[in-house]
This record gives C-alpha cells, structure tokens and sequence, in this order.
C-alpha cells in the first residue's frame, strides 16, 4: 500500500489546539464552535468555526501563543459581539464593483480588527498582554513588507503596509516615505483618511471611511495588491421567504356573503363546556378544542376595533377542569429522562465528532495456517529470554487478587470468640485471614496499529506483542489482541468503515496453543486511532479485573479521511477520555530505525509521558518496568 507525498509534514500541536479551542467556547459562549488552523483568521459564525492564523508559526513559544490567542481574542469575543455582519456583507457586495476588490477586503478586515480590538480590550483589560504582543509583531513584519514592496514596485501593497503602520503607530507624527510620483500627492489626503478610523465605533462608520480611501486610490493605481495580508469572510445573510400575513388562512368560505347587520356591542354570548383530553383522561370525548369553520356569514365582529375593556380580562386564557386521583405518583424521574433525552438528541457522535461516520466492522478469527505456527515458534524462542523478565516485572508490580477472609473454620487461626467452644459440641472457632492470592487483577488489551506507515515496523512490532503474549499467558492475566485500520479505498464523507481484527480475545487468551494468530496481523491501510481507542475501551470497561491496561502499539501518525487535522487532537481525547474512566492507557512503538524529534513531540501531545520508544524488543523489559510502578504510583495517590 502506498501513500501520497506529504508536502506538508508539520505536526500540530493537540495540547494548544485544544486550549484554544476552550478559550473560544468559553468566550463566544457557546459549547458548538471549533477552533482550526488556517492561512488567515476568520469567523464562520454559520458554521460556527473560528480559524487561527498560520503566521504565528515558527516563533518563539511565548509569542505563539499570544499571537494565537488574539486571533480567538478578536473572532470569538470582538466579531461576535462588536460586528455588524449585515454592514459586512453590504460591504463585500460594494467591493466586488471596484477595480481593487482584494485592497478594499483587506483594508476593511484590518481596520475592523484595529477597531473590534479596542473594544475588547476596554471590556477585558487582561486581554492587553496578547494583544501588544501582536502588535509588535505585526509593525516588524509590515515594516519588512514596506521595504520589499517599494523595491519591487508593488505600490498598492506597500501602501496597505503604510496603512497598517499608521494606525498602529506610537507617534501621531509619522513621517510618510516616498513611494512613487503618482501616489506621493494624495498620501496626505490618504492619511488624515486613514486617522479617521480612531473615532470609528461601529462597523458601518468604519465600511463609510474604507469605501472613500478606495475611491481615492483607485483613480491612481493600475492594478490591484498581490499579496494577501488579511481575509474578510463575507458572511451570508439568511433572507426571509416567508412574512407572517404569508401565514394566515387564504383559502376563502364556501359562500361569500356578509351580513348588513354592524355590530352593536350588545350582543348575548353563551358559555358553552369545551371537552379537552390529556394523557390521564380515561374516556376522550368526540369534541374537542379544535375548530374548521368553512362556511359561515362574515360579519364585523371580531375585527380590529377595539372594545371597551373589563376588570376580569386576562393576557392569557384560562381552561377551569376537574382532576382525580391516579395511579402515576412518582415523578421524580421526570427530570433525569428529561436529560437524557437531551443528551442523546445532541450527542449524535459518541464516538467523537471527527468519528460521527466512522463504522466499527469486527473481522471473523480464522484458524492459523502451518505458515503462521510456525514463523510464531521462532520468534517465541527468540523472545523467550525477555519474556522472564518481563514476567518478573508485571508479577512485582501489579496488584494481585485478594483472597477474602473466611471464618467459622474448624482448623486456622484461633478466633477470639471462644463461648461456642462451651456451648457447642463441635465448636468452629478458628478463621483464616485475607490473603494475596497467586492471580493478578488485571486485563491487558493490546491494539495494534495495522497502517500502511507500519510497514517498516510491523516485523518487530509483532515480536513485542509475542513478548507480552506469552509473559501475560505466563502469570494468567487475561488479554486481547487487536489490529485496526479504515478503508481508504470504502471511505467518504458519509461512512468510514474501520475493521477490527481480534487475533487474540479473553476467552482463549490463556490457552497453551494460542499465539499463532498473531502472525495474521498485516499493515493494511489508515488508521483511526481515536475511535479505535473509544471503541475498545468500551468492551475493556466491561471487565471485573481491578486494574485495566490498554497498550497501543502505533507508530502516532493518526491518518484517515477527514481525518488528519483533528487526527491528533481526537486521540488525545480519547486517550483522556479512557484515563478518566479508570483505564491505563501507554504507547509503544517498536522501530529499528529510531524516531525524530517531531514523532517524539506527537507521542508528548496524545500521550504525555506514558509512551515507549524502544529499537529492538529486548529493550523492552527494562523500560516497561519503571512505566508500569509510575502508573501503580498514580493509581494509589
């Protein structure tokens, strides 16, 4: 299986996508926007999707994540709440008339951000630090661009670089540098245009001064910019089909006459009982309160006309009944379905929402052929001598299954209740204390990354999971073993098939034959790894061992439809995901040929330090053990 060059290898960092990701929910206040990365920074609030600018890549740490954190700064807090998206769009359409339309965009996107940026941080003073640390960032970067643009005379973009420079400038002073004989004498004029956006304070005053600067400068230039600085989202406005009058009843009676007589306000009204039914009405009537009136007289009553009022009238109706006693009492659970129901109608991916097509397919075990025993009993016997020591780490440090006390013994320990030896003629007064028992408390399942990108690795892989197979086999700790990966070739947008191929389960795990079945694993094609986590987790959770272990041997390079953005970020959800429900969850990855410092970084970012990296399957005794009294440590505290 082969794969498509990937040009652009740059792994993204999960642990700061998903605390950006928290800060935009947290102030756009609303649990549906996601947060992505993209070339700029925008807002799609129909989408509900807030982008983080690529240009705060490849800096120092500090001012990354300033840098990222005013971009969600001004879309989650300043767009959502200080952006008049209707004068946007009024704006978008009134670009895409003149001779400058990417000028024009960008020249509105830049001064709207100026202006939505103060306005957040006179609402919220401690957004300041991020924000100063932008601008700097933003006057070296357009200085820069101000030289090279004048250089290579594209006039139009350095005079948008000008722009950026004297609105974000500490002197009201600024000196305007020559940039070419046919703009150098409406600069002025340019920029007491451009000082008029400190006093704009609304989106529709800061479209008003952007349409005069354009009007002025594309009577003077030739071509548009070439660069892009900046992106304006022209959001859609939703228009409205459909008018309340559209609503009412059109279709006319069945005769269409009216009556000479005017209403005098002195006409009888008779009260009439009206039958209505609910789920305790025992007898449901033939009436009820719905009325279709299709043909009748019209008349003046009941017009627009006002009457004269009454002390009795109400703003609302009022239905007098009678209720009896009934069977159903208990309403407590009321509340709890209620919230239920909620959750499982906004919950339509359990799996994660980069999950929500995906498909578990569980592959039947097939028999081992003469090949697969075979091939297995040598690699057994290479691993047997790291196979004792692996056994003598997972006997010391996990716990072991407690054998509960037992008293009323005829033989044991004397009880300290001696009365029923006087009383009774063959008197059990003796009992045993709670022992450790020889078995351990624990399930392992081992999930086996069966990708494409595995292929160098798969040969010493399969020799690490031999190694556990037949150390957890040795002291009789159950386990499973699984292969995963998705079909690249089913996949689309509305369903991503991901197969599971169970060479190993609980239930024959401690047999002397099994192990042969490992060697059925291949590498196939992509791996899910997040919703194969989830999904395994699920069936591990079902187990009664005190202690649960998943080992994930992936080389974590989650790639998959739609999937290799988020692939990071969705895996390390779902590895806290099953740490929070009490399930141990490490990597390891076996690789003759050694990992780089950004697959490290990807272990750190899904699994934090419970990952193993080794070369050959005899270094994995000795690093497992100090992992697996880390992990023991953890569960005690």
């Amino acid at each position: 299986m082969y794969r498509f060059i990937n040009f652009n290898d740059e792994k993204i960092d999960s642990l700061l996508l998903m605390e950006l990701a928290d800060l935009t929910k947290t102030l756009a206040k609303d649990e549906e926007y996601k947060t992505e990365f993209r070339v700029h920074s925008y807002i799609n609030k129909v989408e509900k999707q807030i982008y983080v600018s690529h240009f705060w890549n490849h800096r120092p740490e500090m001012d990354m994540k300033a840098g990222m954190k005013s971009d969600v700064f001004l879309r989650a807090y300043g767009n959502i709440y200080f952006t008049d998206d209707q004068e946007v769009n009024k704006y978008g359409n009134w670009c895409e008339t003149r001779k400058i339309p990417r000028f024009a965009k960008q020249l509105f996107a830049l001064a709207e951000d100026v202006r939505i940026e103060e306005q957040c941080k006179k609402s919220r003073p401690g957004m300041g630090q991020e924000f100063r640390v932008r601008r700097n960032i933003y006057n070296n970067y357009f200085e820069t661009q101000l030289k090279v643009n004048r250089e290579r005379s594209n006039f139009l973009d350095a005079i948008f670089s000008l722009v950026y420079l004297i609105m974000n400038s500490d002197t009201p002073f600024f000196s305007l540098p020559e940039l070419h004989e046919n703009v150098d004498s409406i600069m002025p004029l340019m920029k007491n245009k451009v000082e008029l956006f400190f006093d704009a304070s609304s989106t529709a005053e800061v479209a008003e001064i952007c349409r005069s600067i354009v009007e002025i400068l594309e009577n003077n230039t030739n071509r548009d910019m070439i660069n892009d600085y900046f992106h304006l989202y022209i959001p859609p406005i939703e228009k409205q089909d459909m008018l309340f009058n559209d609503l009412l009843r059109k279709d006319p009676l069945v005769n269409d006459d009216k009556s000479d007589e005017e209403n005098s306000g002195k006409e009888e009204i008779y009260e009439e009982e009206l039958k209505t039914w609910h789920r305790e009405t025992e007898k449901p009537g033939d009436s009820f309160l719905q009325f279709d009136l299709n043909q009748g007289t019209k008349t003046d009553m009941l017009t627009n006309d006002a009457r004269e009022g009454e002390a009795g009238d109400q703003a609302l109706a009022i239905i007098q009944g009678a209720t009896k006693k009934t069977t159903n009492k208990d309403f407590s659970s009321l509340e709890a379905i209620e919230k239920k129901d909620s959750v499982l109608s906004s919950s339509k991916a359990p799996y994660g929402i980069e999950n929500k097509h995906a498909e578990a397919i569980f592959i039947t075990k097939l028999p081992p052929q003469s090949e697969h025993i075979s091939n297995y009993h040598l690699l057994k016997n290479n691993v047997q001598l790291y196979q004792k020591r692996l056994k003598k780490s997972i006997d010391l440090t996990l716990e072991h299954k407690k054998i509960l006390p037992r008293s009323d013994l005829q033989f044991g320990k004397l009880n300290r209740k001696l009365i029923r030896f006087f009383t009774e003629e063959q008197p059990r007064i003796f009992h045993k204390r709670m022992d450790e028992s020889k078995d351990i408390d624990a399930a392992f399942s081992l999930l086996i990354d069966c990708s494409a990108s595995m292929e160098d690795k798969m040969a010493e892989t399969k020799k690490g999971i031999i190694l556990f197979h037949e150390a957890l086999k040795s002291v009789k700790v159950p386990h499973e073993i699984i292969g995963f990966w998705e079909d690249a070739n089913e996949a689309s947008a509305n369903k991503q098939p991901n197969y599971f191929k169970r060479v190993i389960d609980f239930t024959t795990s401690l047999m002397g034959q099994s192990g042969p079945e490992i060697m059925q694993l291949e590498p196939k094609e992509d791996n899910r790894d997040g919703f194969a986590i989830r999904i395994i987790s699920e069936g591990l959770l079902k187990r009664l061992e005190k202690q649960k272990f998943l080992i994930v041997f992936s080389d974590g390079e989650p790639a998959a439809f739609g999937y290799n953005q988020n692939g990071i970020m969705d895996t390390h959800a779902a590895v806290t995901e099953a740490r929070k429900k009490g399930i141990e969850v490490f990597n390891i990855l076996l690789s003759q040929y050694g990992v780089g410092d950004e697959q490290r970084k990807v272990f750190q970012n899904i699994y934090g330090p419970y990952s193993l990296v080794a070369q050959t399957v005899s270094e994995l005794p000795d690093l497992l053990l100090p992992l697996l009294k880390k992990l023991l440590l953890k569960s005690i505290i």
